[in-house]
């Protein structure tokens, strides 16, 4: 029993095999993390293209409507216009 080894103990084998395992579950924990974030970036850009979709649509849709009340504005205008005019000519004779 006086021999000393350079040779590990079981017990310090076991220490360290118990760290390594740790460090790679931490590891481990921190890629998932990762990944977790990175489906979560990408479902956020999904869902901001998706709105931006859906509001060029309805941006394209309003202005669409406006350029149609324009032109109905335009065609009302123009019909009071001729009515203003018909009954000036009715009340000047």
């Amino acid at each position: 029993m006086g021999t000393m080894t350079a040779e590990p103990t079981l017990k310090q084998v076991i220490s360290r095999l118990n760290e390594a395992v740790a460090a790679l579950e931490r590891g481990a924990e921190v890629h998932l993390s990762r990944t977790r974030d990175s489906a979560e970036a990408e479902a956020e850009v999904q869902r901001m293209n998706s709105d931006r979709s859906r509001l060029a649509q309805d941006l394209d849709n309003s202005e669409s409507r406006a350029q149609r009340l324009e032109d109905a504005n335009k065609e009302v205008s123009r019909r009071l216009v001729t009515a203003m005019e018909t009954i000036r000519a009715v009340l000047d004779r």
